[in-house]
């Protein structure tokens, strides 16, 4: 299945059936009176955060979605028929934001969750509802509302609790195949990963969520190589694992080079903590080990984890890590939620 995580929308409510003028006519009845009937409510738009879901792809196909309108009134006080309401069906952490691509109507981050974006417009008044001590015989009507147009963007955001960075070939997909059960593409030149990974991983019996996104390069905020489009997926984790190829010349200037396009993306996913690890150490001798650790330190202003997704060296503890800043990060948000009986 094709990842698509940015989809454009265009959705129209139903609008309300029109009441009717109708006259009650029966034989031995003098005075049948008013007795037309109510228009039906149109149907109205929605939207749903639904399992099995990870992709968009789905509204590449079809962008319209137009609700039913509500029926007509009729004569003997018979109300119209409601118009059926449509659900858009959305992967867990889809955005919808307004037609400025900026406005966030709405974030789906749990299943379940459905938000009204359209609401059906009401059904008109027949003339039944006019009819008064001085008025017994009225001849009006209302017309039925009409529905709500609009066009939504629609921007996914995978939910993962730990992102990868790095450059490319940093080694990010192969220390994610070597931690989880995620298969993504492996190979020595730049740019195998095209779109955003995830998988579960595993620690001292306790299990989170991580997700690999494509490498990013210099300029990457300006539209070079993949540019920064998928960053919008570790905006939601908890911890950022920051990779440096550690049989780089240049391991300083990669680092800088990560930290610089996220600060060009968002301060605040450049503010959000980070284990810093120095990765394919089983392709360094001692003293290379040494001097590139303490360079890298030096540039990071902290410790520096040591690690080698191939050799599994030092796994563990990098994932130990990562799950201690999860941990806290969660608690911290059970605190913050208010208290309820």
């Amino acid at each position: 299945m094709k990842f698509l995580d940015l989809a454009k929308v265009y959705i129209r409510s139903g609008g309300g059936g029109a009441g009717c003028v109708s006259f009650r006519r029966e034989k031995f009845i003098e005075f049948g009176g008013p007795d037309g009937g109510d228009g039906g409510k149109g149907g109205s738009v929605y939207a749903e955060a639904v399992e099995g879901l990870n992709t968009l792809i789905d509204f590449r196909y079809q962008q319209h979605f137009f609700a039913q309108s509500g029926q007509h009134g009729m004569g003997s006080q018979r109300t119209g028929k409601d118009g059926d309401d449509i659900v858009l069906k959305v992967p867990v952490g889809t955005e919808i934001i307004d037609e400025d691509e900026e406005t966030v109507i709405a974030d789906l981050t749990e299943v379940g969750q459905r938000i009204l974006l359209a609401k059906g417009g009401n059904g008109g008044w027949g003339n039944l509802h006019f009819k008064s001590s001085t008025n017994r015989s009225p001849s009006r009507a209302n017309p039925g509302q009409e529905g709500v147009e609009r066009t939504l963007w629609l921007r996914l955001k995978l939910i993962a609790d730990a992102g990868l960075l790095g450059l490319p070939n940093a080694g990010k997909s192969t220390f994610l195949a070597a931690v989880s059960n995620a298969r993504p593409k492996i190979a020595d030149y730049p740019f195998t990963t095209l779109v955003p990974n995830l998988g579960v991983v595993g620690i001292d019996g306790r299990e989170f969520v991580m997700a690999d996104i494509p490498g990013l390069i210099e300029g990457a905020s300006e539209g070079r190589g993949l540019g920064d489009q998928f960053l919008g997926h570790v905006e939601r984790c908890s911890v950022l694992l920051h990779l440096v190829d550690g049989t780089s010349s240049t391991i300083t200037k990669d680092y800088r080079t990560i930290i610089g396009e996220l600060e060009a993306y968002s301060p605040e996913l450049a503010d959000k903590p980070r284990v810093t690890v120095l990765n394919k150490i089983d392709a360094l001798d001692a003293k290379t080990l040494s001097s590139r650790k303490r360079s890298l330190e030096k540039a990071v202003g902290g410790p520096v984890m040591l690690m080698s997704g191939v050799a599994k060296k030092g796994v563990n503890e990098v994932l130990r890590a990562l799950w201690a800043e999860i941990s806290e990060d969660r608690r911290s948000e059970e605190e913050a939620q208010p208290w309820r009986p």
